[in-house]
C-alpha cells in the first residue's frame, strides 16, 4: 500500500525517484514468489512488471544468487516463442559468438546505445502526438484563438488611399447612372 502511495505522489509531482527493486524469490521447484506483494507470480507478471517500469531483482530463494538477469533473458525467450519477431538471428549468431568478455561488452554497449536511441526516438514522438492529440481534442481553445484573432487584418495605409478612391469612383459612377449621363473615361483607368 505504501508503494503504491509513493508511486501516485511521485507521478503527481513529476520527479522520479528511485523506488527499491520488487524482490522476486525463485525456489527451487521454479516457482517465483513476490516477497513485497506476498503472492507467487509467473513470468508474463514478471513483464508486466518491467513494462510498467518497475525495477524487479530475481534472487535464488536459498542461495541468494542474483538471478535477474537468467530470468530477464528466460522472459525474452518464451516472447520469442510466441511470436517470431524477436531479435534477429545474424544478431543471435554474433552474441554467441562474442564469446570474450571485450567482444561481448562491446556488443551490449551498443546494443544499450541503440535501445536507449531507440526509447529517446519514442518518448519524442509520444510527446509529439500527445501535444497533437490535445489540439486536437480542445475545440474550445481552437474556437478561443480563432476569435481572438482579428476577423479581417488591417490594410496597409498605401491600401487605404487605394480604397479611398475606389469608393469615390464608386459613389461618382451610381450618381451618373442615376441621371442617365454616360461614363466619363478618365486616362490610365481601364472600364
Amino acid at each position: 500500500m505504501s508503494r503504491y502511495i509513493c508511486s501516485v505522489c511521485i507521478a503527481a509531482s513529476g520527479n522520479k525517484v528511485k523506488l527499491a527493486p520488487v524482490l522476486i524469490k525463485k525456489y527451487g521447484n521454479r516457482r517465483l514468489y513476490d516477497s513485497s506483494n506476498s503472492k507467487y507470480v509467473n513470468l508474463d507478471d514478471l513483464a508486466a512488471f518491467i513494462r510498467e517500469g518497475k525495477d524487479v531483482k530475481i534472487v535464488d530463494a536459498k542461495t541468494g544468487r542474483d538471478l535477474t538477469r537468467v530470468t530477464l533473458t528466460q522472459i525474452i525467450t518464451e516472447d520469442a516463442k510466441e511470436s517470431p519477431t524477436g531479435l534477429p538471428l545474424e544478431l543471435l549468431r554474433q552474441l554467441i559468438v562474442a564469446s570474450d568478455e571485450a567482444r561481448q561488452e562491446f556488443v551490449m554497449w551498443y546494443l544499450k546505445s541503440a535501445f536507449d536511441t531507440y526509447q529517446k526516438v519514442q518518448d519524442a514522438v509520444q510527446n509529439r502526438l500527445g501535444e497533437v492529440q490535445s489540439t486536437i481534442l480542445s475545440p474550445v481553445d481552437m474556437m478561443k484563438k480563432f476569435l481572438a484573432q482579428p476577423s479581417s487584418p488591417q490594410p496597409p495605409a498605401e491600401s487605404e488611399a487605394e480604397l479611398k478612391a475606389l469608393r469615390r469612383r464608386v459613389a461618382e459612377l451610381e450618381t451618373r447612372l442615376k441621371k442617365g449621363e454616360p461614363e466619363k473615361r478618365r486616362k490610365g483607368v481601364k472600364p
